[in-house]
């Protein structure tokens, strides 16, 4: 339980958000789903999306995938910029 404790205690703070934290967000989505689009086989299968020109052609599985994983480059950039001072 103590070591429980010490690491609750040495968890950096994580920034509040602000429109800065939005903007990195979105930017790492927008990139995300350029890697996606590139790197797909085939990024039109499955249903697709009421606009699919507005996502170049993508299927919805694949506008999920690349998004999950915008977030998750999002999360580590904010955490990186936060930790550095930079947000």
């Amino acid at each position: 339980m103590t070591h429980l404790m010490l690491l609750a205690a040495t968890v950096p703070n994580t920034p509040t958000w602000s429109p800065k934290i939005a903007i990195v967000m979105v930017l790492c989505n927008v990139l995300a789903i350029a890697i996606g689009k590139a790197t797909m086989q085939m990024p039109s299968e499955g249903p697709q999306l009421p606009s699919p020109a507005l996502f170049g052609g993508m299927g919805l599985p694949a506008l999920l995938a690349t998004t999950s994983f915008g977030h998750l480059i999002g999360t580590g950039v904010i955490l990186g910029l936060a930790n550095l001072g930079a947000l």
